[in-house]
C-alpha cells in the first residue's frame, strides 16, 4: 500500500481520550429506552441531552431510519484437543462453505488435529490462515447443533455476564454477527410502534458484524489501517423505497455505525443505493463525503477506534471531541451497554 505524504497523515493518538472506568456500562438499562441520548447537531455544535423514550419527539414524520438486522450468534466454544487433552477457546468468525469456519483459536493448535467439543461435537484443525491468528476449522455439524454450545461474545471490557437475549436487539433476524450492532439496544418493541405510529419510516439492512469492525488500529497513520471484510446486504425493495424517499429529501438516519457503513458501500456518487450482497471493507474516517446518510444514531465508542473515526467524519472531529468531554462531564454510560447520541 503506498504509504501518504505527511500532509495526508492523520494520527492515531488525535482520536484517544482518557475515560474514567467507572463509566464503562457492564449491563444494559431496564427498559431499553431509559437508557440517554446527547443530541448533537453537526451544523451548529449544540448539545442536547435526552432519553431514547424522547426519540418521537425529536424525529419528524417522514424521517427515515435504517437499521441493521443482523443477528448475534454464540461465537464461542470451548473444547479440548483430542490426543493431549488440552483446553481451546475456539470464536467462530466467518463461515466459508458449509460447517467450515474462520475462527480464533484460544491455544496452540496444529493441522489435522482432531477437537472434541462434546460426545457428539468434533472439529479439525484444517488450516491456518496467512495472518497467523486465524484457523480454518471443519465442524461435523451444521450452525444449528453448533450453536447450541456457543456462549455470548460479550467484548473484553465487560466483566458482568450477561444473559444472550441483552446482547441481540429487538428486531434481530438474520443470523451471522460475532458482536451486536449495539446502537439498536436501546429500541424496544414498545418505541419502535410509537415511532411507527407517528409516521417515522423503519428500513432493514444487514451487516454481520465481525471482529474486524472493533479490530485495534495498530497503525500510527490511520490511512494505513485495513479494514477486514463484512459481509452486508440490502435488498431490491428496500433499496427501492431508499432512494425514493432520499429522491423526496427525506432525513435519512442510520441506526448505528454498521447500518452506516451499508448504505454508504453500496451508494453511488449520486447518492442512489444499488441492492446488492457483497463483502465490504469500507473505512470511514475525517474527509470522508457521505452519500446517502444524513443523520446517525450511534453509541460511545472505544478510544482510537475506527468507529470514533466514522463519527468524527459525520459530524467533524473537533465537534466530536466537545460531545465525548461533554458525556463523561455528564457522567453518560460508554460502550456496548452504555447511553447513546444523535448526530443529526
Amino acid at each position: 500500500m503506498r504509504k501518504p505524504s505527511a500532509a495526508t497523515t492523520i494520527r492515531l493518538s488525535d482520536f484517544d481520550y482518557v475515560l474514567p472506568k467507572s463509566l464503562i456500562a457492564q449491563e444494559p438499562i431496564n427498559p431499553r429506552d431509559q437508557a440517554r441520548l446527547l443530541v448533537l447537531s453537526k451544523k451548529t455544535s449544540q448539545m442536547r441531552h435526552f432519553h431514547f423514550f424522547d426519540l418521537p419527539k425529536l424525529l419528524r414524520p417522514g424521517d427515515v431510519l435504517v437499521f441493521n438486522d443482523s443477528k448475534v450468534i454464540p461465537a464461542r466454544l470451548f473444547g479440548h484437543k483430542k490426543d493431549t487433552g488440552g483446553k481451546l477457546e475456539i470464536f467462530l468468525l466467518k463461515k466459508t462453505k458449509d460447517k467450515t469456519w474462520e475462527c480464533l483459536i484460544g491455544g496452540k493448535i496444529r493441522s489435522g488435529q482432531q477437537i472434541i467439543l462434546n460426545n457428539k461435537i468434533t472439529a479439525e484443525a484444517v488450516e491456518q490462515l496467512a495472518d497467523g491468528r486465524e484457523w480454518l476449522i471443519k465442524f461435523n455439524v451444521g450452525d444449528k447443533k453448533l450453536f447450541t454450545l456457543g456462549e455470548v461474545p460479550l467484548p473484553p471490557y465487560i466483566h458482568k455476564k450477561a444473559d444472550f437475549k441483552d446482547y441481540q436487539t429487538v428486531y434481530a433476524n438474520q443470523e451471522g454477527s460475532v458482536a451486536a450492532p449495539t446502537a439498536g439496544l436501546h429500541f424496544t418493541k414498545k418505541l419502535l410502534a410509537q415511532l411507527k405510529k407517528q409516521g417515522i419510516v423503519l428500513e432493514f439492512v444487514t451487516l454481520h458484524v465481525g471482529l474486524g469492525t472493533f479490530a485495534n488500529v495498530e497503525t500510527e497513520s490511520i490511512l494505513e489501517h485495513k479494514m477486514h471484510s463484512e459481509l452486508a446486504s440490502i435488498s431490491t425493495s428496500t433499496a427501492k423505497r431508499l432512494n425514493k424517499f432520499k429522491q423526496e429529501g427525506r432525513r435519512i438516519i442510520a441506526v448505528g455505525t454498521t447500518a452506516a457503513r451499508v448504505l454508504e458501500s453500496f451508494s453511488d456518487t449520486r447518492g442512489h443505493v444499488k441492492p446488492q450482497s457483497a463483502w465490504t471493507d469500507i473505512f470511514i474516517y475525517p474527509g470522508y463525503k457521505f452519500k446517502f446518510v444524513d443523520a446517525l444514531i450511534t453509541n460511545f465508542h472505544l478510544p482510537k477506534s475506527t468507529l470514533l473515526m466514522l463519527v468524527s467524519a459525520l459530524a467533524g472531529k473537533g465537534r466530536i471531541d466537545l460531545a465525548y468531554q461533554e458525556a463523561i462531564k455528564k457522567k453518560y454510560r460508554f460502550f456496548s451497554f452504555g447511553d447513546g447520541m444523535m448526530i443529526d
